[in-house]
């Protein structure tokens, strides 16, 4: 018969198996973690963080790109938004496939790439342009994604700015011109205007003192007559006296 002799194990021998046993635990969870992030629907999407053009520009086109893991076959869908003055718009519901209008999306989903042009570019078009892709037959979270957004910025043309300055400055000395002129013009018609009353008032006196000249002249030639007359009748008066 046989005795079962059992070994105590020491502290120290004790501490070491929990610890074996501890990274036992982290590696299955590790590997378990990984396995299930492998089979889940997980997408990265990526942009340039600005993006400037001229004013006179007729396009400004937005990259996109992507790249994702564990996702199904079927190929994903790309979704715009953009984050303006006003309210959030969502682009394209339409797909943008026409050149005509005012937004087109170029999509090459087998090299992950997606592409925004924004057509007839004008200045109330800057604004924040933000990428989605999504995979419509995946139920993980992580099968829609959006990018960090891409600021386009629309700037006037510095030859246009640089015209419209010196265009605002001729216009300016060109008022400034038309204002000295102006002043000077009215300055002029005003003294023109105050020698013409003069030179008439003048005109006017004269002719009140040649008036009254004449009228003198006239009232005493009248006077010698009248004085001559009651003469000549008075001596013909006392004649007639005298013979009677």
């Amino acid at each position: 018969m046989h005795t079962a002799h059992h070994r105590t194990r020491t502290p120290q021998e004790m501490e070491t198996v929990k610890g074996s046993r501890i990274v036992l635990g982290l590696e299955i969870n590790l590997i378990l973690f990984y396995v299930g992030a492998a089979r889940g629907c997980r997408v990265s999407v990526s942009q340039p963080p600005y993006l400037e053009v001229d004013y006179n520009q007729e396009a400004a086109t937005i990259q996109c790109s992507f790249t994702h893991m564990g996702c199904p076959s079927q190929q994903p869908k790309s979704l715009w938004f953009r984050y303006g003055v006003d309210q959030p718009e969502n682009l394209c519901l339409d797909r943008c496939t026409n050149n005509a209008g005012k937004f087109t999306v170029k999509e090459a989903l087998t090299e992950n790439q997606v592409t925004l042009t924004v057509n007839r570019v004008m200045l109330n078009d800057s604004a924040i342009y933000i990428c989605g892709i999504i995979f419509p037959n995946s139920k993980e979270p992580g099968a829609k994604q959006t990018g960090e957004g891409t600021t386009l910025v629309v700037r006037e043309r510095k030859e246009l700015h640089s015209l419209l300055i010196a265009v605002l400055s001729l216009l300016s000395i060109y008022i400034t011109g038309a204002l000295v002129i102006f002043i000077v013009l009215s300055k002029s018609k005003s003294n023109s205007l105050r020698n013409k009353e003069t030179e008439d008032s003048r005109k006017k006196k004269s002719a009140r003192r040649i008036f009254q000249e004449i009228a003198q002249e006239l009232y005493s030639k009248r006077h010698m007559e009248t004085t001559t007359c009651k003469c000549t009748v008075s001596k013909r008066c006392s004649a007639d006296t005298k013979h009677i």
